[in-house]
């Protein structure tokens, strides 16, 4: 009864999620904004799109590694991106290649920052919720290592954010990372995943990728829906990983 109660919620939230996506269209991002765009290296790197893109890249290498997770989550969000042009295929490839370029750089940190502090300092919303889908990219595998805060606090104070002010969104992060369910077990991972233990490898992973694919936070959606939303995505997501993982390690 307790799981039904759970995908229900699941279920109500991401309807909300859906319904809430056109007023964000009207908000904020309209495929007519970018309509006139020249779909160039240099045109869309310098969008706000191509400069947040610069930033998850760093986020997410600044680690050492973008994992598998990371990397799940970028390509939603650069398909996400990609569709509000008239050509998405060529400008995913664009947004691709800035994400690998940007992910090794360090030293245009702080310029690209100021660039895209710039160009949303008539949004303190949407603001906030690149720095939030940000966080999320970080704490994504469950842990904030020293050079991920380090990296985050440094994009917030050049985004405009008071120190106290970004702390006290790490601590909420970090709350809600450390209020999540003990670990589970084996049966309740193949549940988690949707699927029966008889699956085989290819339909763990097949399954793997479809909740992925649902459950990404997905920035751009994010701007019209609730505040919660990058923050319930982003825990499911880790529940999803969590139960993948599991399975994988017990086949070993």
């Amino acid at each position: 009864m307790t799981n039904l109660i759970i995908v229900a919620i699941i279920a109500y939230i991401f309807y909300k999620i859906s319904s809430s996506y056109k007023k964000f269209e009207k908000s904020y991002y309209k495929a007519s904004q970018f309509t006139n765009m020249k779909i160039d290296k240099e045109s869309i790197g310098y969008s706000e799109l191509g400069l947040f893109t610069a930033l998850c890249a760093k986020v997410a290498k600044v680690d050492g590694a973008v994992d598998k997770l990371e990397a799940e989550l970028v390509s939603h969000m650069l398909d996400d991106m990609s569709r509000l042009f008239l050509d998405p295929a060529k400008v995913k490839e664009i947004l691709k290649d800035i994400f690998n370029e940007e992910k090794d750089i360090r030293h245009n940190l702080d310029p690209i920052t100021h660039d895209l502090k710039e160009k949303l300092k008539k949004d303190p919303y949407k603001r906030q919720k690149m720095m939030e889908f940000l966080t999320n990219l970080a704490y994504i595998d469950g842990i904030l290592d020293a050079p991920e805060r380090q990296i985050l606090t440094h994009i917030a104070l050049l985004l405009g954010f008071e120190r106290s002010e970004y702390e006290s969104m790490l601590e909420q992060f970090g709350a809600m990372y450390a209020s999540r369910t003990p670990k589970v077990t084996i049966e309740d991972a193949y549940k988690t995943l949707e699927i029966e233990s008889s699956a085989t490898l290819q339909e763990v992973k097949k399954a793997y990728r479809k909740l992925v694919k649902q459950y990404h936070p997905d920035i751009i959606m994010a701007h019209g829906a609730d505040d919660d939303y990058i923050k319930s995505s982003t825990a499911k997501m880790q529940e999803v990983n969590e139960a993948y993982e599991m399975i994988k390690e017990a086949r070993k």
